[in-house]
This record gives structure tokens, sequence and C-alpha cells, in this order.
């Protein structure tokens, strides 16, 4: 059996893997507690969501607190100014991010345009794959999807049945950052409809997983059929009952 003290000199992972054999809590009192000793310079982390939607608001903040520095940013894409990843954009905490969109947020634009950032475009179901084998222990898949463009530059190319195909590595991030709708304490996780999007691959993912959510219920209360991402993936849960829950671009009909 794996033992790790205070004073004992041992990876985020062991820890965690330690105090689960222990029978200890995941359930943390805030943000700034569920991400310390967790969140490190230079570290890749993941963040769930898309747009704004099913972001891990409270989280992101107590990133920027922290004052991390160096981070690699896996997400479908960098918030906005002021808000979401874009709070990292602003403080200069991140130094890379791999992405599929990015057209929302003029600080990153500014930030690539004068080679402060670096950027790895990734197609979007390329990026989702990438992140959910990442989480199943697959290290490498092929696909057709940039075939031929400068997503394939510098990869592997092979043929398939007379196809030509690319070949992607898969994502394991340092430490994951999700956003779900519920939890028990065991971490079983439920989404909330499109929130879901991103959020159960990152989940996945990560060598850590911190999760923020809505609700937390005892082990038992939610319906087995009813739950997205098993506990087994999360390590880590902070309740924020509250969240902003902004609208990216607000559209109305017409009067």
């Amino acid at each position: 059996m794996l033992l790790a003290g205070p004073d004992t000199e041992t990876s985020g992972e062991l820890i965690l893997y330690t105090n689960k054999r222990r029978g200890m809590k995941k359930v943390y009192p805030d943000a700034a507690s569920a991400i310390a000793g967790v969140v490190k310079d230079g570290q890749t982390i993941a963040v769930g969501g898309f747009g704004l939607c099913g972001i891990p608001e409270s989280l992101i903040a107590a990133v920027r607190d922290a004052g991390v520095q160096n981070l690699t940013a896996i997400s479908n894409n960098a918030g906005v100014d002021g808000f979401g990843l874009g709070l990292l954009l602003a403080t200069r905490q991140i130094k890379k991010m791999i992405a599929s969109y990015v057209g929302e947020n003029k600080e990153f634009e500014r930030q690539y345009l004068a080679g402060e950032l670096e950027l790895e475009f990734t197609p979007q179901g390329t990026l989702a794959e990438k992140l959910r084998a990442g989480g199943s222990g697959i290290p490498a898949f092929f696909t057709k999807t940039g075939v031929g463009t400068i997503v394939a530059e510098g990869k592997d190319v092979r043929e398939f049945d007379g196809e030509q195909y690319v070949m992607e590595r898969s994502l394991v991030p340092d430490v994951s950052l999700v956003k779900a709708y519920m939890a028990d304490k065991s971490g079983n996780l439920v989404y909330n409809k499109t929130s879901r999007n991103f959020n159960p691959n990152v989940a996945m993912a990560g060598k850590i997983t911190i999760v923020e959510v809505e609700k937390l219920v005892e082990v038992g209360q939610i319906d087995p059929d009813q739950v997205h991402t098993p506990g087994i993936f999360v390590h880590r849960i902070v309740v924020n009952a509250n969240p902003e829950k902004r609208i990216e671009q607000r559209t109305v009909r017409a009067k």
C-alpha cells in the first residue's frame, strides 16, 4: 500500500491516490482549497465548456488568484475578454492554447499576433477525440480530418484502404477543471443539457480532475442510470451554487 505523509516529497497523483485509498473526502470548502497543492507553474490544464456554456467559473478564478504561470490550456475556446479563460489571458498566465476556436477574445488575438502566445489549432472533433482517447488510455489515433492541410504538417500520415489518415496524439493534462450540475460525495456527475459538451472528455482525460458543481447530494441519491461521469474519474469537488452563467452572444427575436 502506498503511503504519503505531509513531509513526503511525492507527486500530486500519489497524494490523491493515497487519500482515496484511505477513504478521504473529495469535497472541498471552496475553489481555492480545491486547487491548492495541485495546480502549479508550467502545467497543462484542460478546461471544460463550450463558449461560456458549462465552464468552471469559480475554478478558473481560483487559478487566476493562485498566480500560477506558464500554463498550457486545453479548451474548445479561449473564453471572452474578462471572463472564462479570458481571465487567465488578461493576467498572462497562459503561455500556450490548444483549442479549436478563439474568435471571441480580442486579448487572445493581440497576444497571438504579437508572438506572445503559442497556439496549437485543432479541429473541434479531433480535440474531443484527443481528450477521449487520453482518458481511455489510447496514446494516438488516425483521422482523415486535416489531411492535406497545415493541421497535418509534421505528423505521421498513413494509408488505410486507399485513404490517407493523419495520426493524432491523445491529450492527458496534468489537471482537468470541469463543470457539472450535480455530484454525489463520491464524485459521480450529472451535467445539465448542453453544458455537458466537452466536460465528460475533459474529466476522463485529467491525471487529476477537479469538479465544480451547483448541487451536492449524498451517495445513492443519483440514479445510477443517470450518471454521466463515474466518480472514479473525479478527485476533488467544490460547490458553486450560484454561478454567473454569462451568455456569450445574446440573440433575441425582433419585436
